[in-house]
């Protein structure tokens, strides 16, 4: 199975930025140019994107839409976004720009019908269900709260609904540039039979390729290639050798 490095892009008040534990004000990364950022990696030699627009994430609007639409109209990768999509009209308006996968959060745990629904109208390669968990519980609207199911009993369900894959998030790891637990991420995928990328914690080529031994489709990068501390043209070579 193919293995993806998607490179974060994340989106706060028009900044490119890298939170802990997605907590507003905890920036360890804050820089003024999303769309620099963005065209780095790209140069890096990329073929994916991963763009979360936080305000969207956390005051369900997508505020940050400006800079996405030129990211995706200057960059010929494959782009996901998440973030503030809330309805099936935003879902569908980004598809519609162009981004390759739409990754729905907070609207897919309200609203799972919406799941189904989107994969009948554009594809279920094209639907992503984020999963984001903090002590082993499944959070929403921005992490701000908890839910009482785990990762695996709503995977299955959305499996079930027809998503086309699984955006996991570890919130504890997440940030922190300590490493990875991939015990989580391993259970998720030996439970379901779509695509899982794992986020969270990345912060070496060890950890990547441990993702990618658990069985994880990609991984997403961010606060270790925002601080040097993974190089990022390294990683691509290892998953690529």
């Amino acid at each position: 199975m193919s293995f993806d490095l998607f490179p974060a892009v994340d989106l706060r008040g028009g900044r490119c930025v890298q939170l802990v534990g997605g907590v507003p004000g905890s920036e360890v990364v804050s820089l003024d140019d999303p769309i620099a950022q963005a065209v780095r990696w790209a140069l890096m030699g990329s073929r994916t994107l991963h763009i979360i627009d936080l305000d969207g994430a956390i005051q369900g609007e997508r505020v940050n839409a400006p800079i996405l639409m030129e990211i995706v109209e200057t960059l010929d990768l494959f782009i996901q976004v998440g973030g503030g999509i809330r309805s099936r009209e935003d879902a569908a308006s980004l598809l519609e720009l162009g981004v390759d996968r739409v990754i729905l959060g907070t609207a897919a745990l309200a609203d799972p019908e919406m799941v189904t629904d989107l994969v009948a109208d554009f594809g279920k390669d094209r639907i992503m269900v984020a999963l984001d968990v903090r002590r082993g519980k499944v959070t929403t609207e921005g992490w701000q709260r908890d839910l009482e199911k785990g990762a695996i009993e709503l995977g299955l369900q959305f499996q079930d609904r027809g998503a086309g894959s699984i955006l996991f998030t570890n919130i504890d790891t997440e940030g922190q540039v300590r490493g990875i637990d991939p015990g989580p991420t391993r259970r998720l995928v030996e439970a379901v039979e779509i695509p899982v990328v794992a986020a969270g914690g990345v912060t070496t080529i060890e950890d990547i390729l441990t993702l990618r031994v658990a069985g994880a489709a990609g991984a997403v990068v961010g606060t270790a290639i925002y601080t040097g501390r993974l190089d990022f043209k390294e990683a691509l070579s290892a998953i690529r050798s």
